[in-house]
């Protein structure tokens, strides 16, 4: 195991203050901190070399090229991949299944097939799955959460009938629900169903390995993983990446043009149109290499650790409700003070330099299935500690007080 403390040295950021008060930073589901290693890694490229790569013969070109594919290797063992030509660097991770949205289901989706999703599910893995159905006639289908928060999966083979994609997030980004991603590629390969695993909220937290996973399509972003901003990733099988079509159109990605038609590279780059985010690549593979130093299976075992106090600091604020599951989760806390709106909530609690999240966290139907029109949220990474959590006890408590003295 690591020690956070230890950890948090490496974070410019969290030396320092907001409001007069020590940065207790809770907002890691919407974009982590970035360590000395991954700033310096980024700065150094700049400083370096700075230059496109793949088509250039000069030393800089060979050295960007280089670290840029050295960067999709890491990739490729950081999710246990067997090769790294099913490794696309993309923006972020709503970009990559996008991507698979607009190049293989609108290819092989039509009037009659059903996409499998669950009411869970962030808008990122919704809006393009309804803007495929709209345009190729096929059907929506829901997969229901049971009280606690967890996928019901009562009726899982009725529901895979004519489905073509099952589509799921591994985590919840506001339940902290780590669902059956295993159990529901085995059921939807059996009834000839792909499955996409929209990884964003488990890829920073736990071990990825896409041959357990055996899902068919991976999608994460770099920054929720201590990596830079701009810099996502899609993977998937090889010998469905050959046969889809291209997303964009345009350098890079061509074999030969001509006036009328052109010829594609092969994969990867097939699917990498345009100047790549190379800077973004380099300092996500130094994000991988922290995270590697550190060790996913501590990262996993430190945050159930946390977690599961942070929770049960948590009962003890009264008029709070907490939402998902007790035990199992994913390293995030969503909740609401009764009376109080969550984002009155949030900037009392930015007042004690606490940051967290607060609205609807980008899924508006999972909050209506909970009935509330938002949430806060506390989620908790590598740097954070017990410390972190009483202080954002107290601060509720202090929350809490202040809206009483209000009220009367």
């Amino acid at each position: 195991m690591f020690d956070p403390r230890v950890v948090r040295r490496d974070f410019p950021i969290l030396e320092r203050e907001v409001h007069g008060k020590r940065l207790v930073y809770l907002d890691n589901a919407a974009t982590s901190q970035k360590p000395r290693a991954v700033i310096d890694a980024v700065a150094d490229y700049y400083r370096r070399s700075n230059a496109n790569v793949h088509r250039g013969l000069h030393q800089l070109a060979a050295e960007a090229t280089e670290q840029y594919e050295a960067a999709r290797e890491k990739v490729r063992a950081f999710i246990h991949a067997p090769d790294a030509s099913g490794v696309i660097f993309t923006r972020n991770a709503t970009e990559a299944i996008n991507l698979v949205a607009y190049s293989w289901a609108r290819k092989n989706l039509k009037e009659g097939d059903a996409i499998l999703l669950t009411v869970a599910e962030h808008h990122s893995n919704l809006v393009p799955w309804q803007l495929v159905a709209q345009e190729t006639g096929a059907r929506l289908r829901y997969i229901r959460l049971t009280e606690d928060g967890r996928l019901d999966l009562s009726e899982l083979d009725r529901l895979l009938e004519g489905v073509r994609l099952v589509s799921v997030a591994h985590a919840s980004n506001v339940l902290g629900t780590v669902h059956p991603v295993e159990t529901l590629a085995r059921a939807a390969h059996a009834a000839g169903a792909k499955i996409l695993v929209d990884a964003a909220q488990s890829a920073p937290h736990m071990p990825l390995d896409v041959q357990a996973l055996d899902c068919d399509f991976l999608a994460f972003s770099g920054h929720k993983m201590l990596g830079p901003m701009g810099i996502g990733v899609l993977w998937a099988r090889p010998e469905i990446l050959e046969a889809m079509d291209p997303f964009l159109g345009g350098g890079e990605m061509i074999g030969v043009v001509g006036l009328e038609s052109s010829t594609w590279r092969e994969i990867p780059w097939k699917f990498e149109a345009g100047t790549p985010n190379v800077a973004g690549a380099i300092g996500l593979a130094a994000a991988i290499d922290y995270l590697e130093r550190l060790g996913m299976e501590n990262v996993r075992r430190h945050e159930e650790e946390l977690i599961t106090y942070a929770y049960r600091r948590l009962e003890e604020v009264p008029g709070i409700e907490l939402y998902g599951p007790r035990d199992g989760r994913a390293g995030l806390i969503a909740f609401n003070l009764e009376g109080i709106h969550p984002h009155d909530v949030s900037q009392v609690l930015d007042q004690e330099g606490v940051a967290v999240r607060a609205g609807h966290h980008c899924c508006q139907p999972l909050m209506r299935e909970l009935g509330v029109a938002a949430t806060v949220r506390a989620s908790f990474y590598i740097y954070n500690d017990r410390d972190d959590a009483d202080v954002l006890v107290d601060a509720l408590q202090k929350t809490r007080e202040f809206f009483g003295r209000v009220a009367l």
